[in-house]
């Protein structure tokens, strides 16, 4: 991807922080988009907006970020990108971000590759061969490992995949957006939405987890050691945090993946993205100086952030 900020908007924070505000998302009408409820295997529920195109049409999945939904900035503009291609577009919610608290005594995390792979079957098999799959951010990372432990079979479920913005080793990424200015910033965005849903979740599951250490927890990593790693079968942060990481897998990969981080990112270190040595054949690495995290914002004041779904689904579907 060649891509250069604007000049009305340098840095990385500010690439991050006025996309997802202020700029641009779709031409004419806003995404209209068509919600089911799946019942899960164990008896929970996720909620999936779908955006129909054409009978026969390519189905673009896209799994969204952290406290993210089908209303956020690039799940929009990739549902403008999808109607414009004359595609069918869906965005399966993590359970618990469609607007309504899920049932099960669990969340989800940025390691959730059984979760995606269940959705993708139930897609591939309702949808036909043509299936492609984006992943932002948490989204990304957990496309990722899904790709990495499915190996061969994975192309078999999808043609290609695409991780933007994707935080590849969870420990430097962690410990980054929990220093200085993120932790004053991005990490109190997170927890001012993160906490009450985990206060609901606990209010349906007594004994879950431990209310106090919860309410303690001022960065991402001690809202994981109180929540997320206990609820999800992990011994504490550290471990959920290893495990989880997509980084160290990447070589295992074996369909057409794009892994797109921009180096100013101000959620995840330059110095921890992978190099075309580690990641093997079937991946492609897309690094720009610019963009900052899920930003990519182009053209004049106050821009759009069309550039970057248009960009990685022209990747998604050019011959190999």
């Amino acid at each position: 991807m060649d891509y250069s900020a604007p000049y009305w908007l340098p840095g990385g924070n500010l690439q991050t922080i006025w996309p997802a505000l202020f700029s641009r998302r779709f031409e004419g009408p806003a995404p209209d988009y068509q919600r089911e409820r799946w019942r899960t295997p164990d008896g929970d529920f996720i909620d999936v907006d779908f955006q129909h195109g054409p009978p026969g049409a390519p189905l673009l999945v896209l799994f969204h970020g952290l406290e993210g939904s089908s209303c956020s900035h690039y799940a929009q503009a990739f549902a403008a990108t999808a109607r414009a291609l004359g595609w069918s577009y869906a965005v399966p919610h993590f359970r618990g971000c469609s607007g309504e608290i899920n049932l099960a005594p669990r969340a989800y995390h940025s390691g959730d590759h059984a979760e995606v792979g269940w959705i993708l079957q139930r897609l591939r098999e309702r949808h036909g061969r043509n299936v492609m799959a984006v992943g932002v951010s948490l989204g990304g990372n957990a496309l990722l490992r899904w790709a990495e432990e499915n190996g061969d079979s994975a192309a078999r479920v999808a043609q290609a995949v695409a991780a933007v913005s994707s935080p590849l080793d969870l420990v430097a990424g962690g410990h980054h957006i929990g220093a200085g200015f993120n932790r004053l910033v991005y990490t109190r965005l997170f927890l001012s939405t993160m906490k009450p849903k985990a206060l609901a979740k606990l209010a349906q599951h007594p004994g879950l987890f431990k209310r106090e250490k919860l309410l303690a927890a001022r960065t991402l990593y001690e809202f994981d050691n109180a929540f997320t790693a206990p609820v999800h079968g992990f011994r504490d942060t550290d471990d959920y945090w290893t495990r989880a990481s997509s980084k160290p897998h990447l070589h295992r990969i074996r369909v057409p993946a794009l892994v797109l981080n921009a180096r100013n990112d101000p959620f995840i270190p330059a110095a921890s993205l992978p190099t075309q040595a580690e990641v093997g054949d079937y991946v492609t690495l897309w690094q720009p100086l610019d963009g900052g995290h899920v930003g990519f914002a182009h053209g004049a004041w106050p821009g759009h952030v069309l550039t970057l779904p248009s960009a990685v689904t022209r990747w998604l579907q050019s011959p190999r």
